[in-house]
């Protein structure tokens, strides 16, 4: 199943412009990584709700819920932390497209959780994207 990953541009869609590292180094954290970046998520979602979906890809050692740095509220986004890279590329493999809370989500690799990266970037706290964008939860704000 690991032959699936190989390609790095499969790997993750996204480059994190706060990875301390060159492009190199960027990818290999990719290939080794056990963690997987939750987008798209509703502002409703709950740890429960992530905890059941992912836990059918195997065993989690942790979840951190994406929070607005402001209110401290959820904010659309959550890292998964897997035991074994097979688990989090069976995540990535199977969950990615699906409905939590009435919202597709987005799967993809992570680099590895790191304290801090929980909050949200965004101006207003939240995520970045949701100041470019009118079709979120608008009954959060």
């Amino acid at each position: 199943m690991a032959s699936l990953f190989k390609d790095l541009a499969k790997l993750s869609a996204y480059r994190d412009r706060r990875f301390h590292g060159n492009q190199e180094e960027y990818e290999r954290a990719l290939q080794a990584s056990t963690t997987v970046y939750v987008g798209n998520m509703s502002f409703y979602s709950t740890e429960e709700q992530v905890y059941e979906l992912f836990s059918r890809a195997g065993e989690i050692k942790k979840i951190i819920m994406g929070l607005d740095k402001n209110t401290k509220t959820p904010c659309g986004f959550s890292f998964v932390l897997y035991y074994s890279r097979e688990d989090a590329e069976d995540a990535v493999k199977y969950i990615s497209g699906t409905m939590l809370d009435d919202r597709p989500i987005r799967v993809d690799f992570d680099w590895g959780f790191e304290e801090g990266r929980q909050w949200g970037r965004g101006r207003s706290g939240g995520q970045v994207r949701d100041e470019y964008r009118t079709d979120y939860d608008p009954d959060i704000l």
